[in-house]
């Protein structure tokens, strides 16, 4: 699970996610300054982001969190609204690596154009909280345990009743990238493999969302976070 500058889910969100592992992850260039935290606010190389504080963010305006049959496919689950929140556990001098805990993902306003599908009832993020880091490189992992793995239930509605899809992760990890120059988390084509259900939930589920502006909601004001 900031102006969170090369920091992913996920969201975590989400989870999927939010639960919610595929592509390697572009990196943006981060901070010079070996002064600061690996996170901060309200500017790079800015105040350090505090032990506990809560960072969160939504989707960038415009966008929607995707989750596709296909990595160039446009065929699957579309959530329109989706959030996650996440408590900083270590913020140690960049360069280095901070460490998160995501606690809350949420996927809402979902439609579906799968066919023999009439809906979407329900995206839900399972087993959280998810341990997060987020390196000075602006990697950002989430990931699970064995008795507590990256998994998402999605609940499709059909004219023969509710149909329950489980993905979990191949590697039992998501990675995203953080951006100081558009304040987000970006998670592209993660991959999520058919866990349990019918043969309407696809073999394998491609994850793409962008989270921004990613802020420290225990500050006044909510300022931006950014990655050094």
């Amino acid at each position: 699970m900031p102006r969170y500058g090369r920091i992913g889910a996920g969201l975590a969100a989400l989870a999927l996610l939010t639960g919610l592992v595929g592509a390697t992850p572009a990196t943006a260039a981060p901070s010079t300054s070996l002064a600061s935290a690996v996170l901060t606010y309200p500017t790079a190389a800015g105040t350090a982001v505090s032990v506990n504080d809560v960072i969160q963010a939504s989707l960038k305006t415009g966008t929607s969190a995707t989750f596709y049959s296909s990595a160039s496919g446009t065929t699957g689950v579309k959530c329109a609204a989706s959030t996650f929140s996440a408590k900083v556990l270590s913020n140690p001098t960049a360069p280095g690596t901070a460490t998160e805990s995501l606690t809350a993902q949420s996927f809402t306003s979902c439609t579906s154009n799968i066919i023999g599908t009439t809906g979407v009832q329900s995206v839900t993020v399972n087993n959280l909280p998810y341990t997060t880091s987020v390196t000075s490189g602006g990697v950002v992992t989430i990931s699970g345990t064995t008795t507590a793995p990256i998994q998402s239930t999605v609940v499709l509605n059909s004219l023969l009743g509710p149909i329950t899809c489980v993905y979990r992760t191949s590697t039992n990890k998501l990675t995203g990238v953080a951006a100081n120059a558009t304040n987000s988390i970006a998670f592209t084509n993660q991959t999520l493999t058919k866990f349990s259900g019918t043969s309407l939930c696809f073999s394998t589920a491609y994850f793409t969302a962008t989270y921004s502006p990613v802020r420290d909601t225990s500050k006044t004001g909510s300022p931006a976070v950014f990655v050094n």
